[in-house]
């Protein structure tokens, strides 16, 4: 079988706050900024990995999404819990220092994992959780 990860999806409720986050704070590209009804879909991701995205979308918008099930989704994302992913960079003092001086929502500074890993996390402008670990 030949399969790889082409996207993976994260909630945004601010298009212009995830631009500045995943675009200008992280250096992904913007790879497309479809509008529809109102709403916004981004897509970004690394510059050299041309075939692994990240789709920024509107919450809740999934078809059969109650309204009560709506404003849970709202709630968890405020609270950082209900999306998140998981990133890795080869220099990972740097990178936080970027995020650091970014005014991203810091949650952890670079630790070393009693698992084997050293990574640090991050809150994006959602809410959503971003760890980011250092490739080895």
């Amino acid at each position: 079988m030949d399969i790889s990860i082409n996207a993976s999806f994260l909630p945004q409720d601010d298009p212009e706050a995830a631009l500045a986050f995943y675009r200008d704070l992280l250096g992904f590209e913007l790879r497309k900024d479809v509008g529809y009804n109102g709403l916004r879909w981004l897509t970004v991701g690394p510059a050299d990995q041309p075939d692994t995205s990240i789709v920024l979308h509107p919450p809740g918008v999934d078809p059969g999404i109650t309204e009560d099930e709506r404003r849970v989704i709202s709630e968890m994302m405020a609270k950082g819990t209900y999306a998140g992913i998981l990133l890795a960079t080869p220099d990972l003092a740097a990178t936080f220092d970027k995020l650091q001086a970014g005014d991203a929502e810091i949650v952890q500074e670079p630790t070393d994992q009693p698992y084997g890993i050293r990574d640090c996390a991050v809150r994006d402008p959602a809410g959503n959780m971003i760890r980011i670990q250092e490739k080895s």
